[in-house]
């Protein structure tokens, strides 16, 4: 596995947490109403009670995660994760993975879920390594969603 630096967000990555998301988004799907809204109010994940997660690699960001929280349902969704192309392969989804469910836990946060698409075959092995198990579909925020996932403590 690469050598990579696992980093909390901070105001510099917001840019490339909405270039990478925007790149995979795009190449495979279309951009979503409830991606727009959050890829324009990156900040608000924060605000809300979540955090972005970026992987450098030599100072160089290429890859993001976020832990989205929803006042709603008290719930938290593993979402918007990205890795740039050119590194696709070395681990960084699997690192940004395992930060996200330690940061979790160490936080008390017990349940997490995510919307995917099984045309992503890559993220759906790497969800399942990680510990996340397919659920039937409720309440989906993406049209492109066609497997939910949960992982429990």
């Amino acid at each position: 596995m690469a050598e990579v630096n696992i980093e909390l967000y901070k105001p510099i990555y917001k840019q490339d947490f909405i270039r990478l998301n925007t790149e995979w988004i795009t190449t495979y799907f279309v951009l979503e109403e409830s991606d727009l809204k959050t890829l324009e109010n990156v900040e608000d994940i924060i605000t809300n009670g979540g955090q972005i997660f970026l992987a450098l690699l030599d100072g160089e960001v290429v890859g993001c995660c976020a832990l989205i929280k929803h006042a709603h349902n008290d719930s938290y969704e593993l979402a918007k994760m990205a890795v740039s192309p050119t590194v696709q392969g070395l681990g960084f989804g699997r690192r940004l993975g395992e930060y996200l469910i330690n940061y979790a836990k160490e936080r008390n946060i017990d349940h997490l879920f995510l919307e995917g698409n099984t045309k992503m075959e890559a993220s759906i092995i790497l969800y399942r390594k990680l510990g996340f198990k397919e659920v039937p579909i409720t309440d989906s925020s993406y049209d492109r969603c066609n497997i939910m996932m949960v992982f429990s403590v």
